[in-house]
């Protein structure tokens, strides 16, 4: 009888609807080698793998394009089903059929339970525009019920109101541009230069559009930098429902900014001083690039073409990404709360705020730093017991300090 081959791996049963991924293997090629002092083949294995990719980007592209390629494919398992089976599967697929047609019709009155709201929402959002900008005064009524809140009202908080008075401050100085500055996704755009602009920020409003898709408006007063009243930035969806019924998003558009003559805060002018080689006279040449700001939001990236390489490819389909999220974070939360925003209380409710502020850690990572901990420990114990029979113990706590 055959002996049984050492370190055989296990046979892979072949791919069915039950194993297949639905999504691209997630291979790396940022992948590292184990630091760990023991590795098993296994890990050897791994590793080397890993230093493969990582020397070869173009074999893990041709890969993942490979393994993409049969995302979806049939593994032969239903073929293989009687044909009564496969006659009650595609019976399935068409209760399924009935069943995403109403999954797009509850999306289409969600849409429309939305706009109902929204329209009840406006009224609200103009009288906060009109206080914001000095155009009118909150009721006491309001007033109270916005301080309900508070934990306590002191003499000292009533004797700088009334000191308060009289000063001639019209409305909440640069409410929007604190807003904005306190939402994390929009503050990571807004630089220095581009506060001065964004100070004459009156309001942010939002329509819906006849189709599905929406439109931002950002009202500006006369400023130094635009003539533009408003600038607005519209998200479009593909006429078609996606899976599930969710619409899909398809591309965005931004209103031309109309500058005023080297107020631009898109771009940089970089100065290069040059030498003629004959004459070895000097010039100075100026060139515009463009550089961070705010108002690129205005400028969305392009879907990507067929043409594009993959690295490109990925890029702008991330910004894409991050476009979309900036405009849904202007929508569903800069506008809504927008007091909450300026008073850095909604900062409170943001999710990256709650898990880094909970206190808990993963567990696996902190087991592993005991393992090692204990293994050092005991380590350490053995290291004093062998010394103890050949040095004095002084002479160990010395070399541990060092």
């Amino acid at each position: 009888m055959a002996e049984p081959i050492k370190n055989r791996r296990p046979e892979v049963a072949a791919p069915t609807p039950q194993n297949t991924p639905a999504t691209n293997a997630p291979i790396s090629s940022h992948a590292q080698q184990p630091a760990v002092a023991s590795i098993k083949e296994e890990d050897l294995d791994r590793a080397a793998a890993a230093s493969i990719f990582a020397q070869n980007p173009r074999l893990v592209q041709m890969i993942q394009g490979r393994l993409g390629s049969l995302v979806g494919r049939s593994s032969g398992y239903i073929e293989s089903l009687p044909a009564t089976v496969r006659r009650r599967v595609a019976g399935l697929k068409g209760i399924q059929k009935d069943h995403s047609k109403l999954e797009a019709e509850f999306q289409e009155e969600v849409l429309q339970l939305e706009k109902k709201y929204f329209a009840k929402f406006t009224p609200l959002y103009e009288k906060r525009a009109q206080i914001v900008n000095g155009k009118a005064e909150p009721t006491d009524k309001e007033v109270e019920a916005g301080e309900e809140d508070e934990d306590q009202k002191d003499a000292d908080s009533k004797t700088e109101d009334k000191s308060e008075e009289t000063t001639n401050v019209s409305g909440i100085p640069e409410f929007w541009l604190s807003a904005m500055k306190n939402q994390i996704s929009l503050a990571e755009m807004i630089t220095e230069r581009d506060e001065g602009a964004l100070r004459s920020l009156t309001d942010i409003r939002m329509e819906y559009l006849d189709k599905p898709g929406f439109r931002l408006i950002f009202d500006f007063a006369p400023n130094d930098y635009f003539t533009n009243k408003f600038i607005t930035k519209t998200y479009f969806y593909q006429n078609e429902s996606g899976y599930g019924g969710d619409f899909i998003y398809d591309h965005a558009e931004g209103h031309k900014i109309d500058w005023k003559e080297g107020q631009d805060l898109t771009v940089r002018v970089e100065s290069k001083k040059q030498r003629n080689k004959n004459t070895k006279q000097t010039r100075i040449v100026k060139k515009t690039v463009p550089t961070e700001s705010f108002f690129n939001f205005f400028s969305p990236p392009k879907p990507p073409t067929d043409d594009e390489e993959d690295d490109a490819s990925s890029d702008i389909e991330e910004r894409l990404e991050l476009d979309y999220q900036l405009g849904e974070d202007i929508k569903e939360k800069l506008i809504p709360r927008a007091v909450d925003w300026f008073t850095g209380e909604a900062l409170a409710f943001e999710e990256l705020d709650e898990m880094e502020d909970d206190g808990f850690v993963d567990d696996e990572d902190d087991e592993d730093d005991d393992d090692l901990s204990d293994d050092r420990d005991d380590d350490e114990e053995e290291s004093d017991d062998d010394d103890d029979g050949a040095k004095p113990k002084q002479e160990a706590q010395e070399c541990k300090q060092s």
